[in-house]
């Protein structure tokens, strides 16, 4: 008596005599998964890898199995839409450009504010409820008609691209995400602290931040600091040199919170490595953050 022909059980029309060494069912080569001993099926693969803890960072990120730093691609992607914006629309920096308090007369200029308003002058910026401002002036730049000018961004982009893909590389993409943006904003908060009445614009605030964050990772990491602690010499010297013409207050904003932040994800305890840990901290420095931010516009508004 013949015995009767064995079959795929995911694809009855294919006749097959091997079988998945995990489960036993038989399957068709489309269905064979190379295994150390045979070849599993497509489904015990899926469970097998459900049931692998995905690597870690020293610093509680996942580690990216790409190399590819996207976030730093999108980032660097929103900073040169934000120029295109700023070049064919005027008015965006006035807008969205950091700006802590000044009063506004009725043809857009600008002056002090000391605690009282006039008729015909408005209050403007973050002291008026403005608080965006603290973050999208993180992402515009000099005008072309600046005396910095497209440079103002050319220079900020290199150094994002150099620096974002190591750090990024390191931390994971959603705490080098949050990173960038808690720096941008440290940053903003300096500024609206010593200068409401400047305008900033610029992603340096949070560059200055990837390279507090990178040479914390590198100290954590035990690498040679000789290299190290030259870059961060010229990052210092620069911030000096630029205080003539850019915001000195965004740069050391940036540095000190990017530093603060990386050094409690690295040197943390091992049990408050963890997302939930991390996510907390995180909340607390923004609540921090605003606090500051409150507190320094009821000081300018006279509500104190």
């Amino acid at each position: 008596m013949e015995a009767a022909a064995t079959t795929c059980y995911r694809h009855p029309s294919y006749e097959t005599y091997v079988r998945c060494t995990r489960c036993d069912r038989y399957i068709c080569p489309d269905c064979m998964r190379e295994a150390s001993v045979g070849h599993h099926c497509v489904e015990c693969v899926a469970q097998g890898q459900r049931s692998v803890r995905q690597a870690r960072s020293l610093f509680g990120g996942a580690v990216p199995r790409a190399a590819r730093p996207l976030v730093t691609y999108v980032l660097m992607a929103l900073n040169i839409v934000a120029y295109v914006v700023e070049v064919v629309r005027d008015g965006v920096v006035d807008r969205f450009g950091m700006l802590g308090a000044v009063l506004v007369d009725p043809s857009g200029g600008q002056y002090y504010y000391k605690g009282e308003t006039y008729p015909g002058f408005e209050l403007d910026g973050v002291a008026d409820g403005e608080w965006y401002r603290l973050l999208t002036g993180s992402f515009l730049h000099l005008p072309p008609d600046a005396s910095f000018g497209v440079m103002h961004l050319v220079f900020n982009m290199l150094a994002l691209w150099n620096l974002g893909r190591i750090v990024e590389g390191q931390l994971g993409r959603a705490r080098y995400l949050a990173l960038y943006l808690l720096s941008a904003v440290g940053g903003s908060v300096l500024v609206y602290l010593i200068s409401p009445e400047t305008t900033a614009v610029g992603a340096s605030g949070a560059i200055f931040g990837l390279a507090a964050s990178f040479y914390v990772i590198s100290r954590r990491l035990g690498r040679d600091m000789r290299a190290v602690n030259r870059f961060m010499a010229g990052f210092l010297l620069w911030m000096v040199i630029s205080a003539a013409f850019t915001s000195w207050e965004g740069h050391l904003g940036g540095l000190l919170t990017g530093g603060l932040v990386t050094y409690g994800l690295a040197y943390a305890p091992a049990k408050l490595r963890t997302s939930a840990a991390q996510l907390t901290g995180g909340v607390v420095l923004v609540a921090l953050l605003a606090v500051v931010v409150v507190v320094r516009t009821a000081v300018l508004t006279g509500s104190a």
